[in-house]
């Protein structure tokens, strides 16, 4: 039954006992002491019901205007989700799509109803299908916002770059529930535009050239990212006793900076006479085309750094030395007739502290190589390694 029934109904009733209350006063023949009180009461009772219901209408009333209020917004903020023009998806945390916008169709070439509960990753490559995978993996254990590159496949066969930049939405326990996720072609203009990061000189060019010669250390801003344009220079950290450590070995088109480090006592000095650029973290962020210069650049960084890792992991001194000459011959190495050739000179202390080691053992073990005849000097005092196990 709903409300406006019910209140038709109660005043029918009122109407019902107000005749029987006067048809009652005007019969002569019936004292008044025989109306009973309980007639009284439920005369004022239904009275009041009558005003309780008629609120209730009222209220019931404005329930129905904010219901449409509420539904009319509803359908704006549809229209805006259908009728965008960037492509927007919402899936759960696995990747499974739960709506789709008419920009997000369009883009891969299928309906709106055939993507919803499919997985993301059915619209991808197979070859790049573990990367989409690994990505979702991760999300669940990060509260920022990402961005991906993936290569998705269009029903008619075509397939294309887009950006991803996914929201997490979490629940009260902290969950994630759904995916929100912006989806935006890679045009071929940018592609072309991407293309150009293997020329390192496209964004070195005007700025400002920072020289440094051999010795000096070089200032270091937690703001900005340096990039080795010529030369060689030593990246290091000291320990609790104040004995320098090697951490790494930036060379030309590598990139370090106090930005990509934890350490608290990072220090960077010029082997040799050395030209930089600096470029800001914001700029960085700001441009997909720097972004995409500085990530293989930063992943050669990360490499660098696990090798000396693995270096600094042999047991015995005499295997940290064998690596580490390897490890140069590869980064700084130069071809010679007689073996190659490091283009830069290391002092004992240099290499003692990249194996982890004293520099008398470093002394005495480099003399045996050099008898052996493993490694040997030229006249500028340059070392020459040859092959040795």
């Amino acid at each position: 039954m709903n409300i406006e029934k019910f209140l038709r109904r109660t005043e029918i009733l009122n109407k019902r006992l107000a005749d029987l209350s006067q048809t009652a006063n005007i019969l002569p023949w019936i004292p008044p002491e025989l109306l009973p009180q309980a007639f009284q009461e439920v005369q004022t009772n239904l009275r009041n019901l009558h005003l309780a219901v008629d609120e209730l209408y009222q209220q019931n009333e404005q329930l129905i205007e904010i219901q449409s209020l509420l539904a009319s917004e509803r359908q704006h903020y549809r229209d805006l989700f259908e009728s965008a023009p960037e492509a927007y998806l919402v899936t759960n945390a696995k990747g499974i799509i739960f709506e789709a916008n008419l920009a997000a169709a369009r883009l891969l070439n299928l309906s709106k109803q055939y993507m919803v509960g499919k997985a993301l990753i059915n619209f991808v490559p197979l070859e790049e299908r573990q990367h989409l995978r690994s990505f979702l993996n991760q999300l669940s254990e990060s509260d920022k916002d990402r961005e991906l590159i993936v290569r998705f496949q269009q029903r008619d066969g075509e397939s294309f770059n887009a950006n991803l930049a996914v929201a997490i939405v979490r629940n009260q326990q902290g969950d994630a529930i759904s995916l929100r996720w912006i989806m935006r072609k890679i045009v071929e203009a940018k592609q072309a535009e991407l293309s150009l990061v293997n020329h390192d000189s496209d964004f070195t060019q005007n700025r400002y050239i920072y020289k440094y010669t051999k010795g000096e250390n070089i200032s270091l801003n937690p703001l900005e990212i340096l990039y080795v344009c010529r030369g060689l220079v030593k990246l290091s950290s000291f320990c609790e006793t104040g004995e320098e450590v090697l951490v790494g070995l930036a060379k030309g088109g590598m990139v370090f900076g106090s930005s990509l480090t934890f350490l608290n006592n990072y220090q960077a000095t010029a082997l040799c006479d050395v030209e930089l650029v600096s470029i800001h973290v914001g700029e960085i962020a700001a441009s997909l085309t720097l972004s995409y210069t500085f990530l293989p650049k930063i992943k050669q960084r990360l490499q660098q750094t696990e090798a000396f890792l693995v270096i600094c992991g042999r047991r015995r001194v005499k295997d940290r030395l064998h690596h580490l000459l390897q490890f140069l011959k590869q980064e700084v190495g130069e071809s010679m007739s007689n073996g190659t050739r490091l283009s830069v000179r290391f002092t004992h202390e240099d290499i003692a502290s990249a194996c982890c080691t004293t520099r008398v053992t470093v002394t005495r073990l480099m003399g045996k190589l050099e008898k052996q005849g493993f490694i040997s000097f030229d006249s500028k005092n340059f070392l020459i390694l040859k092959d040795f196990s």
